[in-house]
């Protein structure tokens, strides 16, 4: 029978006494291949629901996919082509021009290639490059990799903070280069909760449930944000070249700098251990840093104007960081309360209840971020 909401419904018999049994979708086993005597998988969920799969069922993305593309497309649009493939989760890619591809387009394949975790090259001809996944249904922990973008972001912070007061070209260079690794990370982390989402099967690899996985989703992006915002301040440092800066100036950015990094540092914590209290006070300070921003740039718009921008940059970079850290802050909130409601209610004898209210994510609060440099297609030292 159907039930409200285009659902296929079957009802729980008994047999044997002490065995319950549901019968299967004709149309379901017949499109599948399935006959009587072949074995299905059952998959609990933490919802409460069953997911059923074909024992041979072949996972999903292992189709090869063709993608078309010529020796005339931007390199940024071919880069961003691929990266949108890679993020869909296609396991085997073919790259193909309708002419001998040039040195140019099989320069950008290699260096996304190169940029990504887990494409390589597995083979190559005049017309067509084609990239395998090496890492498949192997994927890292999802929290491991906010881990280590979250230590990534931080040292960048700290590496465009000292270019920046020693105005040292070659380790501002380094952080603009860093922040290839992690964009990498977090496409990689867009890839692996996209599979999730279409595949039950690599949720259940991944051990973490829907909800869970859109969180490390918009953490990885904030902290991806952050980083954009570190290398913001590192491109400072070529403004500046040789001008003097104004000691008073230069310390509150360092002092700010610290505060927005403590915050930045607390948030991450609070997003593993739900500490409501720390939470609370990563907003609390977020805040403190708004209302001294706006002090310190009256003092900063009176300097000359090459160093007043400079500095303008800076302080505003140092705002959204802290601004960051309190949005991590409010998922951290939100997640603690989702960790809790997946635990489900104690155990009784009453039924449950049939329509369960629906619940959603709470989304990321929306901040405006200025558009970094366009960084290279191909990769950094080719």
């Amino acid at each position: 029978m159907r039930t409200p909401g285009g659902f296929e419904g079957r009802r729980i018999q008994r047999t044997g006494g002490s065995t319950f049994i549901v019968s299967l979708p004709k149309p379901w086993v017949r499109d599948r291949g399935l006959d009587a005597g072949d074995l299905v998988l059952f998959a609990p969920r933490p919802d409460g629901s069953l997911t059923i799969y074909p024992q041979e069922a072949a996972p999903a993305g292992a189709v090869r996919r063709v993608v078309p593309i010529n020796n005339q497309m931007d390199r940024d649009h071919l880069f961003r082509a691929l990266v949108s493939e890679y993020i869909a989760g296609s396991d085997l890619l073919e790259v193909r021009t309708p002419e001998r591809m040039n040195a140019r387009t099989r320069e950008v394949i290699r260096g996304f290639a190169q940029h990504m975790i887990g494409p390589e090259i597995l083979e190559e001809s005049a017309e067509a490059v084609v990239l395998q996944d090496v890492v498949g249904s192997n994927p890292l922990p999802l929290p491991s990799v906010i881990r280590r973008m979250y230590q990534m972001v931080r040292a960048m912070q700290l590496d465009a903070m000292a270019a920046f007061e020693a105005r040292d070209l070659a380790i501002a260079q380094d952080v603009q280069q860093r922040d290839w690794e992690v964009d990498r990370l977090h496409w990689f982390v867009q890839k692996q909760v996209t599979i999730a989402l279409r595949d039950q099967r690599q949720l259940a690899t991944l051990g973490l449930s829907l909800p869970e996985c859109a969180t490390f989703l918009q953490v990885s992006k904030v902290l991806e944000r952050i980083a954009d915002h570190a290398v913001r301040i590192a491109g400072v440092t070529e403004l500046l070249k040789g001008s003097p800066l104004p000691r008073a100036q230069m310390e509150e950015l360092s002092r700010l700098s610290k505060v927005a990094g403590d915050l930045l540092a607390d948030a991450i914590e609070t997003l593993f251990d739900g500490n409501a209290e720390r939470a609370n006070a990563i907003l609390d300070g977020g805040q403190r840093l708004v209302a001294h921003r706006r002090k310190l740039l009256n003092d900063i718009l009176s300097r000359p104007g090459r160093v007043a921008v400079a500095l303008a940059y800076v302080l505003e970079s140092l705002e959204r960081t802290a601004l960051y850290a309190s949005d991590l802050a409010e998922i951290a909130l939100n997640y603690a309360v989702e960790r809790e409601l997946s635990k489900g209610p104690a155990r009784s004898r009453a039924p449950p209840a049939r329509k369960p209210l629906a619940r959603a994510l709470e989304p990321l609060p929306k901040v405006s971020v200025p558009t970094p440099p366009a960084a290279p297609a191909a990769v950094p030292g080719d």
